[in-house]
């Protein structure tokens, strides 16, 4: 019974050494990438007032937040379950800009429930926001970063997904189909039940009805758009959406693009283009994204907006991890000349250990592969023997 108190809580775990430095050299080039792109750091709080917490963001995010009082205030307090929203109220209400603004985080999320089989419900959420500008030209940034930002990672993503939630809004519209049945809808094709899919549009009449129940098999490369504009009707805002898409894959063209008009997910606060990122070694997508334009509306301020997310934690599992860099053993006492070859070594790039006493035969699992051996006036690096 005693040892259960060092458990830790179903789908939370610790990040041990070699695992933590992986995560943190991913995070500091990611975040220098994104950088070097004109995007600027910002660190939301943990917590918040549920109201803001979630404000425009959709069923979804509410049920995976988890909630609390404040002890303060006395009012509903939430886990952020989602870094994104808290960086549009910052775009949108605090830094109150007129012109694009480009904004990249990361920090811990916390989820009710895990996402998947074998997720963490604690991800490590990375991830670049673009505000201001309504043209594809964003949409096209913020792929292209989320490919160098794969790339960065030693990840190669077998296919970029493209959406646009525009197309079920429009047919959902045509329809006419009550808030509750419409939801009903968008899960079945979210989970592509094509039965359910076709139980749920029965009654409804052609040519909405043949569209709805086509969604599920437009799916595949660029010829998909082709077939879409054949089967779907002729609705401006389809149209508008075919449109953008082709834009998409004209500019997109080097990438390992793919369609699919039935993913929405993030359809709830998404506006326009989605997008999903895969790879080799993911039972799922491994970054998601796409346009969501009204949500600063929540915070007293329509922007323009599209950006995407990655967690971490599984970055850093699927990226290809090189032997890690042992340490250095500095003998003890320390004495001056000593001290000065270890800031040296160190400035260097190189770990250095001091070896305090009394630890003999530990160093190794200590991590040190060398030791500093004096020969003379010199100092040596020679491998390091433990029994």
């Amino acid at each position: 019974m005693a040892n259960r108190r060092w458990l830790l809580p179903e789908a939370i775990e610790d990040v041990l050494p070699r695992d933590a430095a992986r995560i943190e050299a991913l995070r500091r080039s990611l975040l220098d990438e994104f950088s070097r792109h004109g995007y600027e750091f910002v660190i939301p709080p943990l917590l918040e007032y549920v109201e803001s917490l979630l404000t425009g963001s959709g069923h979804d995010l509410d049920l995976r937040t988890f909630k609390l009082v404040d002890q303060i205030s006395g009012r509903s307090m939430g886990v952020r379950a989602d870094i994104t929203p808290q960086v549009a109220r910052i775009d949108a209400h605090l830094l109150n800009r007129t012109g694009v603004t480009r904004l990249c985080y990361c920090g811990s999320a916390l989820h009710t429930l895990p996402a998947g089989f074998n997720a963490t419900r604690e991800p490590l959420q990375i991830g670049a926001e673009l505000y201001g500008h309504a043209g594809l030209e964003a949409d096209i940034e913020a792929i292209r970063l989320l490919a160098a930002a794969l790339g960065l990672c030693n990840i190669a993503a077998s296919r970029f997904d493209l959406g646009h939630v525009a197309v079920f809004r429009a047919l959902a519209k045509q329809a006419g189909l009550a808030p509750e049945a419409e939801e009903e809808l968008f899960g079945a094709l979210q989970g592509k039940d094509v039965p359910t899919v076709r139980e749920l549009v029965a009654g409804l009449a052609d040519p909405v009805r043949s569209a709805l129940l086509a969604l599920p098999e437009l799916y595949g490369d660029r010829r998909v758009l082709d077939r879409a504009a054949e089967i779907l009707p002729p609705l401006p805002e389809i149209t508008a959406a075919l449109s953008e898409l082709r834009r998409l894959a004209d500019a997109l063209a080097d990438l390992p693009l793919s369609f699919d008009l039935a993913d929405l997910r993030g359809y709830h606060y998404h506006s326009g283009v989605a997008f999903a990122a895969y790879c080799a070694g993911s039972p799922g997508a491994v970054a998601l994204g796409g346009r969501y334009d009204d949500f600063g509306r929540a915070y007293g301020r329509a922007r323009a907006a599209t950006g995407f997310s990655m967690d971490l934690r599984e970055l850093a599992r699927l990226s290809p991890s090189g032997e890690a860099p042992g340490a250095i053993l500095a003998p003890w006492p320390e004495d001056d000349a000593l001290h000065a070859e270890a800031l040296r070594l160190r400035a260097r790039g190189e770990r250095v250990v001091l070896a305090l006493p009394g630890h003999e035969s530990t160093w190794r699992e200590a991590g040190c592969d060398r030791v500093m051996v004096r020969r003379s006036n010199d100092w040596i690096i020679e491998s390091l023997k433990e029994d």
